[in-house]
């Protein structure tokens, strides 16, 4: 046992108002937000789906989940054309950038 034991005070309950809370709408409502997560993973021969999304709108807030599983060959052939995409902007980028690179004719006075 400790040298300091535990005091505990006994308090009477505290009263709480039962009333519904009155949800008051904005007068106007020019902010939106939207908001979308989803995260896929495999393991074995299936792959899980979930997802989570939200939206405020016209002072309404929103919210929706899932999840489910597909066919491993599904989440293969997505993670296949996700790289693609990523490797065609990346190569987008560096063709862009390719004007800072010396040119590949070269000089007059190599040529001779």
């Amino acid at each position: 046992m400790s040298k300091y034991p535990v005091k505990r005070v006994q308090r009477a309950p505290r009263d709480v108002e039962t009333d519904a809370v009155e949800v008051i709408r904005p007068a106007n409502s020019f902010f939106t937000f939207s908001y979308s997560h989803t995260e896929i993973s495999a393991a074995g021969g299936k792959a899980r789906v979930k997802s989570r999304q939200m939206r405020l709108e016209d002072g309404k807030l929103t919210t929706e989940t899932f999840e489910g599983d597909v066919d491993r060959s599904i989440y293969e052939r997505m993670m296949g054309d996700a790289q693609q995409y990523f490797l065609n902007q990346t190569a987008l980028f560096a063709k862009s950038l390719s004007w800072l690179l010396p040119s590949s004719r070269g000089t007059r006075s190599d040529r001779d």
